[in-house]
């Protein structure tokens, strides 16, 4: 009977241990002095930037890299990260969207919330986007010196980051992992930022270009590289090389 309690008493203090730390992983909020909510409204940017869009800064910025509202169409606003700098206009990309194909309005709201979800809101407070993180221990954002938008654990682990999601863009740094979710899309045009017909995407020993016919169920594989590496790796941007886009079904 002895040997039976101590038994019971070593799992319960196991359970309880864990419990107690999942609890409090959980349980962690985002001081109320990191949290904020930007409103889209007020002047538009000076300077030019890629497809001679209209733009709103927001104060959430790390050289060369700066979080904007952003329209190529009057009141249809996506959530953009800009790279550039203004003695150099012609190099102000766009290279990360949040809410790809699902712009919002005039007071739209961007709120960094104390349950660590980071929620991009229409004006009528319709949700077109989020990072899904609210109750996992989320404590701050940071915007990384190379793009990455992250959101960290108290011990400083990801827990969510834009580098997971790229949409056109590969930045130094960043990878697409073999048969990995992420892929690069290009847009629809200039004007319209929605899924395009080009893809690129890492599969097992080689990386490949696809193209999407309308109305096929699937796209059309019509490059793919010599293959190298055991299948298990990912593929990173080119050091030499800025950034990595997919655009007219053309890489550079």
């Amino acid at each position: 009977m002895s040997q039976f309690s101590s038994s019971a008493s070593r799992s319960f203090k196991i359970f309880f241990f864990v419990f107690n730390f999942t609890f409090l992983a959980h349980a962690a909020t985002v001081p109320s002095s990191k949290t904020f909510k930007y409103i889209n409204e007020g002047g538009f940017g000076e300077y030019s930037v890629e497809y001679a869009a209209d733009y709103r800064v927001l104060s959430l910025s790390m050289f060369p890299f700066q979080l904007c509202f952003y329209n190529t169409t009057p009141n249809a606003y996506t959530l953009g990260l800009r790279m550039g700098h203004h003695r150099s206009e012609s190099a102000m990309r766009w290279v990360w969207d949040a809410n790809r194909g699902k712009p919002v309005h005039e007071n739209a709201t961007l709120s960094f919330q104390r349950d660590g979800n980071l929620i991009l809101a229409d004006f009528d407070g319709t949700i077109a986007w989020q990072t899904g993180t609210a109750n996992q221990g989320v404590v701050g954002l940071d915007l990384l010196p190379n793009g990455n938008m992250v959101l960290y654990d108290k011990r400083g682990k990801f827990i969510w980051q834009s580098f997971d999601h790229p949409t056109d863009t590969l930045l130094v740094g960043q990878s697409l992992r073999s048969n990995g979710t992420n892929r690069l899309v290009s847009r629809v045009s200039e004007m319209d930022g929605s899924l395009g017909a080009y893809s690129f995407v890492m599969e097992q020993r080689y990386w490949a270009l696809y193209y999407k016919v309308k109305n096929s169920p699937t796209p059309l594989l019509y490059y793919k590289s010599d293959e190298s590496g055991d299948g298990q790796g990912s593929m990173a941007s080119p050091q030499f090389l800025l950034q990595t886009r997919v655009r007219t079904g053309l890489c550079f």
